[in-house]
This record gives C-alpha cells, structure tokens and sequence, in this order.
C-alpha cells in the first residue's frame, strides 16, 4: 500500500512546505482537485455528499494544479502529483495537453492525468463548454493527447477535434499515465480502458469491492495483464493492518489527509506538518 497527501482545500502557501513534508515521511503522491472558479449559487446539487453541501467553504484556494506541479516538482525530488479530478472537457485539449506536458517535463515524469467528466453546468457554460457532450469529448481529448504527447509530428482526425501535422514541445519524458475518476458504470469502463482510477471517499469493503469490478472490467477490455492503480480515499482505514487488508483486495494506494488522525480538521500549518511525520512513523514506516 502506497500513500498520497490530499492537498485540495489547503491554502495555497502551505502546499510547498506540506508536500515536502509528505516526500519526507515516505509518501507516494500527491492529489490536486480542480475548479476554475467557485460559484456562489448553483442550479445542479453537489452530488459527492448526502446533504448536496460542498465539501470546501467560500473563499477556500483552487489553484491551477499543472501551474502549482511546475512549482512542487522543483520543491521535491521523488514525490509524484496527480489530479482528483481535473475536468478536461472545460478546456481545449490542445491547452491540457500543453499544460500536463510541460509539468510533466518539468518533474522528470512525475505527473500522473487524473481526469473526470463534471458536473458543473454553470462552469461549462462559463468557459463556453458543450456539458452534454463532456463524456464523449473527454474519450477523444485524451486519445489525441496521448499522440500529442508522443515523439513526431501529429496529424488527428475526430468528432470534436482535428489537427494537421504539428508537433508539440516540450514533450514529457514518457507516457503520462491516465487515471479517470468517477463511479458510474461508463466512469468504470473508461478507467479500465486507461492506467487507473482515483475514486471518492470509501470504506475498506468498498474500495475492494470497486477493485473487484476494475479487474474484471480490464479482463474485458483485454486489458488485465496491464499495470493498473486504484486509488480511493480509504475512510474507516485507521491500522497499519486495515491499509494491509485494502491492498490485499486490490487498492493500490489511498489518499489521505494525514494530520486529522491527529488534530482538527483546521489545524495550523505547524499541527499538519506533526501529523505527517506522525502517520509516516505509525503507518507508512511499519508498512
């Protein structure tokens, strides 16, 4: 079982010095949410909690994670970055692929695309975003990213988007691993035909369960001798041996805010940097 610091909600000039702590204390990763702006009143409830309320206040940070990554990268040496989730179907992806390949580059390859399709309208419209359309565009985004990111010139052909022979630079390293969010059933199914999933808030049961279900997804997207991560947020994980029972069913690596085993949810910058080394003696190190 690997480990990855939940960083969305934390104000922006605490993220440097938490994610050096996270590297240092033996974790993996670390996840960035993403929203362009935060509308005061929208017309869709918030669907990720039982009473619709969103989980961050008003006024809470949402920095742009491939801007913020360019920056951790040279702030760290081996900690990896991701994003839950970042909703490429708001933008071009002539400009995600532009933005993750640069960061890409930037951190040696230490960049992993965790994408979702949305669910806010208000925003989509903002941008002048087609939202009905965000499922299928976000399938061909990605397949004309991974040729932009990939040596040589590219010449793509699709529904929504066509370019003629042109190459991008700088080109990350490698392939950036694509890991889709999401729990419905065309969510599942697009993450097995990719590198992983990145899930929302589960138990144990849940997160193995979910494991469950992506194997056989990927066996039948003949796709299951592929290397494939599965990445919830474990809730009810507390022992060294509940993350043990996680990975033996299939969880490849949790996110977890680590300092709230500790102290309050809105702990100081000095409370979360104790939690940290903490969870890194009592967890990660007897793991």
């Amino acid at each position: 079982m690997e480990f990855a610091f939940v960083a969305a909600f934390q104000p922006w000039e605490q993220i440097v010095p938490l994610a050096q702590a996270c590297e240092e204390a033996g974790f993996r990763a670390l996840s960035l949410a993403d929203h362009v702006v935060d509308h005061e009143n929208l017309s869709a409830a918030y669907p990720y909690t039982e009473d619709q309320r969103r989980r961050w206040q008003p006024g809470t940070d949402w920095p742009d994670p491939w801007v913020l990554i360019g920056a951790l990268g040279q702030a760290t040496t081996r900690l990896e970055f991701f994003t839950s989730v970042y909703v490429a179907a708001l933008r071009s992806p002539f400009v995600v692929a532009k933005a993750v390949g640069t960061a890409a580059a930037l951190t040696g390859g230490r960049v992993r695309l965790g994408v979702g399709v949305g669910w806010n309208a208000e925003e989509f419209d903002l941008l002048e975003a087609d939202f009905r359309t965000r499922g299928r565009r976000t399938d061909e985004a990605l397949a004309l990213m991974a040729e932009l990111w990939s040596p040589g010139w590219t010449t793509f052909e699709g529904e929504f988007y066509s370019c003629e022979s042109l190459v991008m630079k700088p080109q990350p390293p490698g392939p950036v691993p694509i890991w889709v969010g999401g729990l419905s059933d065309v969510a599942l199914r697009r993450a097995a035909r990719h590198d992983g999933w990145v899930g929302d808030m589960a138990t144990v049961d849940e997160g193995i369960a979910l494991a469950g279900q992506l194997r056989s997804l990927r066996e039948e997207a003949g796709r299951g001798d592929k290397p494939f991560e599965v990445v919830p947020a474990l809730i009810d994980a507390i022992t060294p041996g509940d993350f043990e029972r996680a990975a033996a069913g299939g969880v490849t690596m949790t996110m977890t805010v680590p300092w709230m085993y500790y102290h309050p949810a809105d702990a100081s910058l000095e409370q979360k940097l104790d939690g940290i080394g903490r969870f890194g003696e009592d967890v990660i190190a007897k793991l």
